[in-house]
């Protein structure tokens, strides 16, 4: 490509690149194909103009870089996302342009009865919204509008009136593009990453890219996971969790014929989709909705800055009228009228959510509203599973120990036949041993039955296998030890998986669980950060758990505990009056991540455990835990600045007004640049 240097200096270059004209795409190309190079530090590619501005290590390279550059090539097209921003801030910007270009052409070029008549007409829109408030039995900003209108257009001052809507129809552009540009710059941060599904090809089953699925293909998921792209159930049973398109936690029963919907879960079962429908289900997509959705959630802070904004509507109208009354100056009167709270009130405090949702995702954190950032920085309480969480995410088998005849090969592979359709630590780890053994192992079993919290039931070749903990295999399934063995002495410092083959033992898998290098420094910085109470609990024996809890530093700890057992004792902090967190990675988190006021899933972990959690954390590194905690913590002490900001500054508005110094224009103008002012600054981050 033939590009000219505009500028250079050590570490900068502005370039022009010599084409006739650079489309939003185009400038996407370049703009990702620059930032793919690990010599380019920063890079902004400006369309309208065609220059591209450089920050580089290498000078020498990105010329080379440059010159190498293909609008044709393939690979680049394919570092540009499906959303990048550009086409959004080009609408806002077009818009703006002809917004102030109407408003030049009526003050410049029209006759002054024309401009009157206009006015008028603009003027109903506002009327109509506040007529329809007031239908409602509700006096809300859109009186104050009208009123303010209204009086100007009767005292024939249609320079005001027309002033006033200008002002108020720039606002609600500005806003609306703050904040649809922090849902999009959110829901990009979000969107990043490749999902990956079970295809099933014949009688065969293979892990693809989600990308390449096609409409008409068949796709397995099982109890856990999330269904990835709409379709029709071909075959199979399960129970799905469809809250995030119902906002009902029941699970609804699936079976052939029935619709499955992307997005939603997999409590119970599996069964085989049809794919019918591939676009609308793209991440970017649901995470949107998911954003949306999420703006529902807010604080308790939030609300009531929302709910005062509304309260004050009729304060402002008296004190409107009761300035007219004292100073008969109805420009004095409509000053005020043109200063409300809730335009600030209401788009400041979101912003500064979503900013806080953006920021947690860019340090590896999905937040899914205002009300559990909130639930974060009040809490005293948190509550750990082990395995996975304070435990490494990838546990290790250290070795398998083999009864009977059994050969520790065939065992393994056994184990890991079974485990791989069921995403969970330990059973990621029993099939990446499988895998780095070189076991490739087919398709024998028939349907896997999970039971969440125990372990797996399958028949091979028509004889029953059992994969779980010792209460499952013995106890649950009655399974028993071939003549003349034993096991009384496992290895104490291993996790146990009991593997039954016809109902004898064939072999233990022994999982090394190694606790996590940060662990006890994020549980000590927790404490000093105002948590008064760290609990850990799992299913695993005693004598693991309280190993590892000494280790850690847990206030306390409880062992061999089902499902049930967590979420009835996340109820019972909740009753005593505690903020309880949860954090988990596992389908048997589940109802205690739900019970939680802030429920915390580790990415690696089920999908169900992540649909279910309000937020999800990076597997790679506990610490973000620490930086949630602060980022809540900052949350709500941005709210509350923007809360104390926004009340004194348009009060000061109200009063200036009213005193006759500044004019109802400039209340107006003050009004929106404040508000616009106030919610850029939201979309700060938070962190250092």
């Amino acid at each position: 490509m033939k590009c000219q240097i505009l500028h250079s200096s050590h570490n900068r270059l502005r370039v022009h690149i010599m084409q006739s004209r650079m489309t939003l795409h185009r400038a996407d190309m370049l703009e990702y194909y620059l930032r793919a190079k690990p010599f380019v530090t920063d890079v902004k590619v400006f369309d309208r103009t065609g220059d591209a501005v450089i920050i580089f290590t290498d000078r020498a390279k990105v010329i080379k870089a440059l010159s190498e550059f293909s609008y044709n090539d393939k690979k680049t097209e394919a570092l540009v996302p499906e959303h990048t921003g550009r086409e959004l801030d080009r609408e806002f910007e077009d818009k703006l342009f002809f917004m102030l270009a109407r408003r030049y052409i009526f003050r410049r070029l029209i006759p002054a009865p024309l401009r009157m008549g206009l006015s008028v007409i603009k003027a109903a829109k506002y009327v109509r919204e506040a007529l329809i408030s007031l239908s409602k039995g509700k006096i809300e900003v859109s009186l104050l509008d009208a009123v303010a209108i209204t009086v100007s257009l009767i005292r024939r001052d249609h320079k005001t009136a027309s002033s006033v809507m200008f002002m108020l129809g720039l606002g609600e552009l500005l806003e609306d593009w703050t904040h649809k540009k922090s849902v999009d710059d959110l829901a990009r941060t979000m969107s990043l990453g490749v999902e990956k599904v079970w295809l099933k090809t014949g009688e065969s089953e293979t892990l693809v890219p989600i990308k390449d699925i096609s409409e008409g293909d068949e796709i397995i998921v099982r109890t856990g996971s999330m269904i990835p792209l709409d379709g029709k159930v071909v075959s199979g049973e399960a129970e799905v969790n469809q809250a995030t398109l119902t906002g009902e936690a029941l699970a609804v029963h699936k079976s052939a014929g029935s619709y499955a919907y992307a997005g939603t879960v997999v409590e119970q079962g599996s069964c085989i989709i049809q794919v019918d429908k591939l676009t609308g289900s793209g991440k970017y997509d649901r995470i949107v909705k998911m954003i949306e959705d999420s703006e529902k959630l807010k604080s308790e802070v939030e609300s009531r800055a929302a709910h005062l904004a509304d309260k004050l509507v009729p304060y402002c109208l008296g004190g409107t009228l009761l300035t007219y009354l004292l100073t008969r100056d109805p420009t004095k009167a409509i000053s005020i009228l043109m200063v409300d709270f809730s335009c600030a009130l209401k788009l400041a405090m979101p912003i500064s959510v979503i900013s806080a949702m953006r920021e947690g995702q860019t340090c590896g954190m999905t937040i899914k509203g205002g009300k559990f950032l909130e639930a974060v920085a009040d809490a005293d309480t948190i509550i750990f599973d082990k395995t996975g969480t304070l435990t490494h995410s990838e546990p290790k088998v250290a070795k398998v120990i083999t009864f009977g005849e059994n050969d520790e090969a065939e065992a393994l592979r056994l184990a890991a036949c079974l485990e791989e359709h069921y995403p969970h630590s330990i059973a990621n780890a029993v099939v990446k041993a499988a895998s780095e053994r070189g076991l490739v192992h087919e398709e024998l079993h028939s349907e896997v039955e999970y039971v969440v919290a125990h372990g797996i039931a399958s028949s091979v070749q028509g004889v029953k296998v059992v994969l779980g903990s010792y209460h499952f295999v013995f106890e649950d399934e009655n399974c028993t030890l071939p003549e003349n063995e034993k096991f009384d002495d496992l290895p104490d410092e291993y996790s146990h998986l009991f593997l039954a083959v016809g109902g004898e033992l064939a072999a233990v898998i022994c999982i090394e669980d190694p606790i996590r290098e940060e662990a006890k420094e994020v549980l000590s910085q927790l404490k000093d950060l105002g948590i008064s109470k760290i609990v850990m609990m799992t299913g695993d024996s005693e004598r693991t758990a309280k190993a590892v809890a000494a280790k850690v530093g847990v206030d306390e700890f409880y062992a061999e505990v089902l499902p049930e057992d967590k979420a009835e004792y996340v109820r019972r902090e909740k009753q005593a009056g505690r903020k309880v967190i949860m954090i988990g990675d596992g389908v048997n988190d589940s109802p205690a991540l739900s019970e939680a006021d802030a429920g915390i899933a580790i990415s690696s972990g089920a999908a169900i455990a992540r649909e279910v959690a309000d937020i999800t954390i990076s597997a790679d590194d506990l610490r973000c835990l620490v930086t949630l905690r602060q980022l809540s913590a900052s949350l709500m002490k941005r709210i509350n600045s923007n809360y104390r900001t926004i009340i004194g500054f348009n009060f000061s508005l109200m009063v200036l007004g009213a005193a006759g110094v500044i004019a109802p224009t400039t209340s107006a103008l003050l009004h929106n640049s404040s508000t616009l002012a106030i919610s850029l600054a939201s979309m700060r981050n938070y962190l250092k």
